[in-house]
């Protein structure tokens, strides 16, 4: 099933079933995909401006980059729950006998370095979300300034999320040195990426105040 293709109802509704997918973490990934797709909206509402001519060449790089990233990060909507998949069946397997529990430990092993890295790739296309986010709220049109706003709290909001399906991963796999690098990363990127969009978002609200 391709989710990106489906309703916003429809994905809805296989978001809040039992079904293994879709999850966080593909929700993640569309909730970045939407903060990309509204610092591209307020692009498309500076481009042509008189008041803006002095930076429309800066937004419409910009823009080239947002249009790349949602892009991307729709890819990784479905990229989640192919990796997820196989992880949801893992558990599953039977382990009663010796040779059954290595095996499905093994596989256990794999399935689970593979959910944790799409996440993971998640949480890079979101932070080079949040580097752009500042500069339409500083550069784009004011009337579309709350819309800059929105991107940085869902961008945060995606970021957090994403983390967790990374975490949730590592805490189980077995290559420990793997898992606790993976987990610096992620804590890294929440360190930097997320103070500089609630930045935006404070800047954004203080100006609507």
């Amino acid at each position: 099933m391709q989710y990106t293709e489906l309703k916003c109802t429809e994905y809805t509704e296989q978001l809040s079933s039992k079904a293994p997918v879709p999850g966080g973490g593909g929700t993640a990934a569309l909730t970045g995909a939407l903060s990309a797709s509204l610092c591209s909206m307020v692009g498309n509402l500076t481009i042509g401006k008189k008041k803006y001519a002095d930076v429309e060449d800066e937004i419409r790089g910009l823009m080239e980059k947002t249009e790349r990233l949602r892009r991307e990060l729709l890819s990784l909507v479905e990229a989640d729950a192919e990796a997820f998949e196989p992880l949801s069946k893992a558990y599953g397997l039977p382990k009663e006998t010796e040779e059954q529990a290595e095996q499905k430990a093994r596989v256990m092993e794999e399935c689970l370095k593979n959910a944790a890295e799409v996440p993971f790739q998640i949480m890079r296309k979101i932070c080079e979300v949040i580097d752009l986010v500042d500069t339409f709220r500083k550069k784009g049109s004011v009337l579309a300034v709350s819309d800059a706003g929105v991107a940085a709290a869902l961008a945060a909001a995606a970021l957090k999320s994403a983390s967790l399906n990374v975490f949730i991963n590592t805490r189980l796999m077995t290559d420990r040195q793997k898992a606790g690098e993976m987990n610096k990363a992620c804590n890294d990127m929440l360190s930097v990426y997320i103070p500089m969009a609630e930045r935006t978002f404070e800047k954004v609200k203080n100006k609507l105040c």
